[in-house]
């Protein structure tokens, strides 16, 4: 059996996640604390009581769903006695997520982690006014015909795929005209739904390049080891261990493509055979059993998870 550990994005967040396991690991609790402590900000309660609202936006999720998936991670290693270097092939995490996978493999300190991810956040909401950008779903095109909606919508602004998440699900990200425009062109050439997304600005695209400068300053100034196991990244779809690489391709991530299905795909054709998603949800578990289908997959978020691991 070859393994890979994934981990979620912005999106799984819910108001809960991690309380339980808290409450029983020691090692989990240590995570929230660490977190807490690097923020400046009892961000822990916002995420085992909320309200909600709070913890959906982008600067609290962030770091949030990161701090979920670690205390996932820390609790394996203590009570079930993971160890990545010898359990897993590699580790992936889909937008954020990525630097959630980096932690784990030890690249960034917890702390480190939160306060990029906490930076992260607040740069990509600062990059476009509201409601001037914004992301849609297109729920059955291919690729390729999803690039020739976006192309055909652009009219000079911009529109492009941020994800492309396998399994004919690709989220565009851009101007709100043209995605407006997306939307309708989509449903004109027959494509099964185009939702447009509540999301607080429009990631992944070139409307987002002053985050990506933030990012290049913030990432420039912290301490980054290699990774335990190679990290796949979104922007390459493919093993990265240098860390100086893996900079240069969190940088891109801000502006570039998620190449989730690739990523996946690409890990399966390794000899990946099964995949554990760790953190909030099973988003990322139910994407993978359509790309992959031969692979196995299981989320790992609740303390019932932890206690079931083999």
């Amino acid at each position: 059996m070859t393994r890979a550990f994934i981990f979620p994005g912005q999106g799984s967040q819910v108001v809960g996640m991690g309380k339980a396991l808290a409450e029983i690991s020691p090692a989990a609790r240590h995570v929230f604390s660490e977190v807490d402590d690097a923020l400046n900000q009892s961000l822990s309660r916002v995420m085992f009581e909320g309200p909600a609202e709070e913890l959906t936006l982008t600067a609290n999720a962030q770091p949030a769903l990161m701090a979920a998936s670690l205390a996932v991670v820390r609790a394996l290693e203590t009570e079930k006695g993971l160890d990545l270097a010898r359990d897993a092939a590699f580790v992936a995490g889909h937008s954020l997520g990525e630097y959630s996978a980096l932690a784990a493999a030890g690249t960034f300190s917890i702390a480190d982690t939160a306060r990029l991810l906490r930076i992260r956040g607040e740069a990509m909401q600062r990059a476009v006014a509201p409601g001037e950008g914004a992301m849609a779903a297109l729920i059955g095109p291919d690729l390729a015909t999803a690039h020739a909606i976006a192309e055909e919508a652009t009219e000079g602004q911009v529109c492009g795929v941020a994800n492309d998440n396998g399994a004919g699900q690709v989220v565009l990200s851009g101007h709100k005209t043209a995605i407006e425009r997306a939307i309708a062109i989509a449903q004109a050439r027959g494509v099964k739904r185009a939702i447009l997304l509540n999301v607080s600005a429009p990631f992944h695209c070139t409307l987002m390049r002053p985050a990506a400068e933030a990012m290049r300053e913030a990432l420039a100034a912290v301490s980054m080891r290699a990774p335990s196991v190679p990290v796949y990244a979104n922007v390459t779809a493919g093993p990265l261990s240098d860390p100086e690489a893996i900079r240069e391709a969190l940088v891109a991530q801000v502006t570039g493509t998620v190449r989730w299905a690739e990523s996946v795909a690409a890990m399966a054709a390794a000899s990946v055979d099964r995949f554990h998603e760790l953190g909030a949800g099973k988003v990322l578990t139910g994407l993978v059993k359509r790309i992959a289908p031969g692979a196995a997959a299981n989320a790992i978020g609740t303390a019932e998870d932890v206690a079931a691991y083999a």
